[in-house]
């Protein structure tokens, strides 16, 4: 109709280019026209849906019809634009849902079955052939194999697993076919856990997008009040009053006044965001928290784990009236009952030095240590506080020692110590520079001994280190920085450090891959275990809210601009639906952009 009409001057007469135009109408607006009416029928009558419906059925009255067509053809438009981004957007969720296979081979009765990963039940040995992916999480049954983890970490450097070590679903064999024994099912994966996650994020709104709701709500009621005013207040005004001319300038500042770019490309932003980071291997629970890092101030942090390897080796041992080996025996039988990392070290060192022999009454003491029964010997093993806790005199040498050691004692007598090196993270020294580079003050907290903490905290370069925490200390700190008026991110395995995420504007956990509670209590995961995407966190929330914030700002200016001229009578129909839908269409290219960035 336009080609006819702009390309030979020709033109249908009425009513043949009513019912033509009505057609492509409802082609290109039926679902506009049906969100419309549905809202209308529960009284919803402040949205954009019955905002648009008012103005182009309005158009059509007054004979605008091409420009009542436009508006809807337009919108359509961005619509399919809104769409092709979030496709775009949910790429990389995508690719996570693709990496859980569909199929199984189990062993039963020693023969191979292949079957659905759903029916598989726990203990059973599963097959995974070279180039095929682990379907669930459990320990290796094969003597070893290497792994491609790149689709959950984003690390493409291949990793070896010895037997009994933990292998996720997900990830790739890459050389002969192994068994692994399955220790969780399909839906209770890490990689079913994280799926979950991701897409939870996109549900929880963030608070520029609560206010942007909040503001629609208010706005559409007054753009509707002030159409009104446009179309019937230059009646007691203006001599000679027309009608159709008011009429038309109102539907103008309705077309105009519609909230597209707001209602689309803010929710859009965000989802960008979200998907920039699971792409950087880490994970956002919410888009509330993409803001929420935006303003972080101080970064808080664990050492062991987060800022170190958390893998420890046992480097000396030294006894005092008592032989090495019984020490050792008795160190590594008491540590089994124990989950940390320095009880891992002495286990393994101690190799099967301590077979059959079986700790009782064990006992855990908060920030101290272990308390058990071996042969009927009482045994102490833990820092030096636990023997002063229970008045056992040592010799002072053992406080001035900066590596972490295990004091023991038998019988409350001390017996010795164990010497343990833990290893800082290659990136971590990257990582505190990025935050300071960023003018954010950096904080380590620790169970550890201050000279340890101290030790650390001076390599890396930490503004400030405190050691010698119970649990309990931890949080009085936390508290005592956000007294202080900081805004906190707490780094941590989000386990045992539960309080102090919770206290925290942020929790951040490392590992989550490692650990089910880690997932379900940090509010973000960095699923590679490096501290330097803490910085990366920081960097996507500042850039998705800056995009969302340039959005709200290049829709409202323009819109106030053209509200001004359509009212005045200098800006049509058609200019109105260009500035609507363009900056609809700018405001999701500009979202777009996000997924995009390189970091």
């Amino acid at each position: 109709m336009l080609t006819l009409e702009y390309g030979f001057k020709f033109q249908p007469a009425f009513p043949i280019n009513l019912i033509i135009y009505t057609i492509a109408f409802l082609l290109a607006g039926y679902n506009v026209l049906g969100m419309a009416f549905r809202k209308a029928k529960h009284f919803d009558f402040f949205n954009e849906f019955f905002l648009m419906s008012v103005a182009t059925i309005g158009a059509f009255s007054i004979g605008s019809y091409s420009e009542g067509v436009a508006v809807m053809v337009f919108y359509s438009i961005g619509e399919w634009f809104q769409d092709a981004a979030v496709n775009k957007a949910k790429k990389s969720i995508k690719a996570l849902l693709d990496i859980r296979p569909d199929q199984v081979t189990v062993l039963r009765n020693g023969n191979p079955e292949v079957i659905d990963p759903k029916l598989i039940v726990l203990d059973e040995l599963i097959q995974v052939k070279s180039g095929e992916k682990v379907a669930l999480d459990g320990i290796l049954d094969s003597e070893s194999a290497t792994f491609n983890t790149a689709a959950l970490t984003g690390e493409s450097k291949p990793d070896t697993k010895r037997k009994g070590e933990q292998v996720l679903a997900g990830m790739i064999n890459l050389d002969k076919v192994s068994q692994i024994q399955v220790k969780s099912l399909f839906k209770d994966s890490k990689l079913s856990k994280i799926l979950e996650m991701v897409q939870d994020a996109t549900a929880r709104k963030s608070q520029t997008q609560l206010f942007i709701s909040r503001f629609a709500k208010i706005y559409t009621p007054i753009v509707f009040a002030l159409a009104l005013l446009v179309c019937f207040a230059p009646y007691f005004f203006v001599d000679p009053y027309n009608f159709h001319q008011w009429f038309y300038r109102a539907l103008v500042f309705l077309v105009i006044s519609c909230p597209c770019a707001l209602v689309v490309s803010i929710p859009l932003g965000y989802f960008g965001g979200i998907g920039l980071a699971s792409r950087n291997g880490i994970l956002f629970k919410g888009s509330n928290f993409l803001d929420v890092m935006t303003k972080i101030n101080t970064v808080i942090m664990d050492k062991t784990g987060t800022l170190t390897k958390g893998v420890f080796k046992v480097q000396e041992v030294i006894t005092q009236d008592f032989d090495q080996n019984e020490l050792i025996r008795l160190a590594s039988a008491i540590e089994a009952n124990s989950t940390h990392p320095i009880a891992k070290a002495i286990l393994e060192y101690a190799g099967d030095k301590a077979a059959g022999l079986k700790a009782e009454n064990v006992e855990e003491i908060s920030g101290h240590g272990l308390k058990g029964t071996i042969e009927g010997k009482v045994i102490l093993a833990g820092n030096a506080k636990l023997l002063k806790k229970f008045n056992i005199a040592y010799p002072s040498e053992v406080d001035a020692l900066v590596d972490t050691i295990v004091v023991i004692a038998v019988n409350d007598k001390y017996a010795g110590y164990i010497t343990i090196a833990d290893e800082i993270k290659e990136d971590a020294q990257q990582a505190i520079q990025q935050m300071h580079d960023l003018k954010i003050q950096t904080v380590m907290l620790s169970g550890d001994k201050q000279a340890v903490v101290d030790k650390v905290a001076k390599a890396l370069g930490i503004d400030q280190a405190f050691g010698d925490l119970l649990p309990e200390g931890k949080v009085e700190k936390v508290q005592g920085f956000k007294d202080a008026g900081n805004r906190i991110a707490f780094v941590g395995d989000g386990v045992n450090d539960a309080p102090v995420v919770a206290l925290a504007d942020a929790g951040i956990a490392m590992g989550g891959l490692g650990s089910d509670a880690t997932i379900e209590t940090a509010d973000i995961v960095i699923q590679n275990d490096q501290p330097s995407k803490i910085t990366t966190a920081i960097k996507i929330g500042k850039i998705t809210s800056q995009i969302v914030w340039q959005n709200i700002t290049i829709a409202m200016v323009v819109k106030v601009i053209v509200l001004i001229l359509g009212a005045g009578g200098i800006a049509n129909l058609w200019e109105a639906v260009i500035a609507d839908v363009g900056v609809a269409l700018l405001a999701i290219l500009n979202a777009v952009r996000i997924q995009k960035m390189k970091l």
